[in-house]
């Protein structure tokens, strides 16, 4: 048995599927749908709908990615403005609105069984029984190890070295000359559940995950891909072993990510950005160009460009250090005040 397996396809093809890579890397990738109306969505799911019966639509999208053409929904009067004045054509919600100018509704009782139904209509699971895809799309020079799994529709450029045992899910796109060490898994679901009444429903992932190129992934880290659109990791950044990005996060060009770090979804990291050991990010947050989290720090809040930043929760670095020294000097301190009080 080869210790590798090496695939190659012609220069020309190469051309355009590098035009082709640089083309999705630009911009996020809602799920596209096929030329469908209103109508024959509302029958799919059984629900009523406001608007034209052939009003058009292309796409799908969750809330906080949502373009023009896209159908989203909403299924709490939390959201509701919100999804009403996005840039969704489509609102697919739980009550009787005024539809908003140019826009459609469609009326289901529960927006998000009836949103994952129609997901899963265009996009539905595609079982896989052996290693690589027949309709993965790799380029010349790329070496992938024994145990790899690639999934369908996949696309991986040139020069690329996956190493053994490393999984890499259905709709993936990884650029030029980019490692991926043993045991990691690019584009598993992400951590999305609805609390219910009979306890999670989960919702399900149809986006991707969009690895530029120069990019390198350590051993056994975990990327999941977005939920509708796409999670993204921009050329040159290096992520040490074990580090998690959650659904639907983007990662800037030429960062560092230090191991057993853990970024939640939603989150922008900038360009040229510096994560030490076991930092933690929660979700929706934007850390700032150049900015710097030291080890094992929690970040609650966004951080400025070319800020560094320390601790549970992370604030300034010189602000936690003279914090971390006043707490030192306490007990001197207050020993000194009883003993002078007492006197």
């Amino acid at each position: 048995m080869l210790p590798y397996l090496t695939i190659r396809f012609s220069n020309f093809f190469l051309i355009e599927k590098k035009i082709l890579f640089l083309h999705l890397i630009k911009k996020t990738f809602p799920m596209k749908i096929k030329k469908t109306t209103l109508k024959n969505i509302a029958e799919l799911i059984g629900a009523k709908y406001v608007g034209p019966a052939n009003f058009p639509f292309t796409g799908l999208n969750e809330i906080h990615k949502v373009e023009a053409g896209d159908i989203t929904f909403v299924d709490h009067p939390k959201y509701y403005a919100k999804a009403l004045n996005s840039a969704a054509s489509v609102v697919l919600i739980n009550k009787e609105v005024v539809c908003p100018e140019g826009k459609a509704l469609l009326l289901h009782d529960d927006p998000f069984d009836a949103f994952l139904r129609i997901m899963r209509h265009f996009r539905p699971f595609e079982p896989q029984m052996q290693p690589i895809s027949d309709s993965a799309t790799i380029g010349e020079g790329t070496q992938i190890m024994p145990g790899t799994f690639v999934g369908h529709h996949t696309v991986i450029g040139k020069n690329c070295l996956i190493h053994p045992n490393v999984t890499i899910y259905d709709h993936c796109v990884i650029g030029d000359n980019v490692i991926i060490h043993s045991g990691s898994v690019i584009g598993a679901d992400g951590y999305y559940f609805q609390r219910r009444n009979e306890g999670f429903k989960k919702f399900e992932s149809f986006g991707r995950v969009v690895i530029a190129d120069d990019v390198e992934i350590g051993a056994l880290c975990s990327i999941d891909r977005g939920v509708t659109s796409d999670t993204i990791i921009e050329s040159g950044t290096k992520l040490d072993n074990h580090c998690q990005i959650g659904h639907d996060s983007y990662i800037g060009h030429n960062c560092l990510i230090g191991a057993h770090a853990a970024i939640a979804g939603v989150t922008r990291i900038e360009d040229d950005v510096i994560l030490w050991g076991r930092v933690c990010i929660n979700k929706d947050l934007v850390i700032g160009t150049g900015a710097v989290v030291l080890a094992t720090s929690a970040v609650d809040k966004n951080i400025e460009p070319g800020k560094a930043v320390f601790g549970v929760p992370a604030q300034e670095v010189r602000k936690q250090w003279r914090e971390q020294a006043a707490l030192r000097q306490l007990p001197d301190f207050l020993k000194e005040y009883y003993k002078t009080h007492q006197s």
